[in-house]
């Protein structure tokens, strides 16, 4: 009897989108060893690795592009526009060559996050599409203005096609998606002990005014690291290898590390709005400091998210790039709730990954 096979593919849009997908296929993995995975993406491997410590097909091929963003701030619109009308173009033939993989590779089931075009290529071959995401891109194309309508159309109408929808905390309504399931929060487990830490960087052991500054795949340009020099009893972290060279900034290796494995160091992350970095974070029921983004539809819908169910400070682009950081002077404030958020979301989406695999 052939191996069950799953197929996942991921929308490819900064790392946040890979790295929840890859924390979903390690635990189907660890609870099903004999699924088979493939994973169709353009994130590169070595992130998937971080999160993905098991054999699979890495499969580089793309089906979407999320916002084209030269850092995690900033967006192209123009080039985004015109990058989705090549793909919606060349739907037909992106999609009847997929299939056709998915036929040959004997694919049981494809999960999607979220690649809207996922959904046709898994029913041309006969097969089930599942997705899983917080957003829909119709919901994010649709806040870029009118001259991107037809496109969020042509998206909230591939997601209507989808069979079932894991809905993960921190949501936009999803109206598109016939079958929704809501879930907990998903993310990866930090792997390392505390003092193997502390001692391969250097640390103190109070977690009071350690800070991890995560700020997505992208980065983010010209970050004002210099103010941090007026914080000389704090203590740093960044993935950033172009960070200024301060005595409070340690640089940390993106091989090796992911921002999981150090928010037990800390008392706060600061971050960009992310769905990855504040599920991690409240799984761990770390406090977050964001910064805001109403350019992007998710930004808000996550702030509130982060705003009612952990600890929390949120600040404006202005007050960071004026680079002298005072906002780490004021006082962290409590959720807005006493609504517990589920954090089993990896445990539950994989579970009925596994169940429908079993099927005879």
């Amino acid at each position: 009897m052939p191996r069950p096979t799953l197929y996942i593919a991921i929308t490819n849009h900064g790392f946040g989108h890979a790295t929840r997908a890859a924390a979903v296929a390690a635990t189907v993995k660890a609870l099903q060893p004999e699924v088979d995975l493939v994973l169709a993406t353009t994130a590169p491997q070595w992130l998937l690795n971080e999160y993905l410590s098991t054999d699979y097909e890495y499969r580089p091929v793309a089906f979407d592009l999320g916002v084209v963003q030269p850092d995690s701030l900033t967006m192209d619109l123009p080039t985004t526009l015109a990058k989705l009308q090549d793909i919606q173009a060349r739907q037909s033939e992106i999609v009847a060559a997929e299939a056709a993989y998915l036929k040959q590779r004997g694919v049981t089931l494809v999960l999607a996050d979220i690649p809207p075009l996922a959904t046709a290529i898994a029913h041309a071959a006969d097969l089930p599409c599942w997705m899983v995401s917080n957003f829909g891109w119709d919901f994010i194309y649709r806040a870029l203005g009118p001259e991107f309508a037809a496109v969020a159309d042509w998206v909230a109408a591939c997601f209507s096609q989808c069979d079932r929808l894991f809905r993960l905390p921190f949501h936009e309504p999803m109206t598109a998606f016939p079958t929704v399931e809501d879930v907990g929060l998903t993310g990866g487990t930090p792997r390392y002990h505390l003092d193997q830490l502390r001692q391969r960087f250097n640390l103190r052991a109070a977690k009071q005014h350690t800070v991890l500054l995560s700020f997505g795949g992208l980065g983010l340009q010209a970050t004002p690291y210099d103010g941090l020099a007026q914080f000389p009893d704090w203590q740093f972290l960044t993935f950033d290898q172009k960070a200024a060279n301060l005595p409070n900034l340690v640089k940390v290796p993106q091989l090796g590390f992911r921002p999981v494995d150090l928010m037990p160091l800390c008392d706060r992350v600061i971050s960009k709005p992310g769905f990855s970095t504040f599920a991690e974070a409240c799984r761990l029921d770390l406090p977050v400091v964001t910064i805001t983004r109403d350019d992007f539809a998710e930004g808000p819908v996550l702030i509130k998210g982060l705003q009612d169910h952990s600890w929390h400070q949120v600040v404006t682009p202005e007050d960071l790039y004026q680079g002298t950081w005072d906002f780490l002077h004021r006082p962290l404030h409590p959720p807005r709730t006493a609504q517990v958020i589920a954090k089993n979301g990896n445990d539950q989406i994989a579970q009925a990954i596994i169940d429908y695999l079993a099927q005879p």
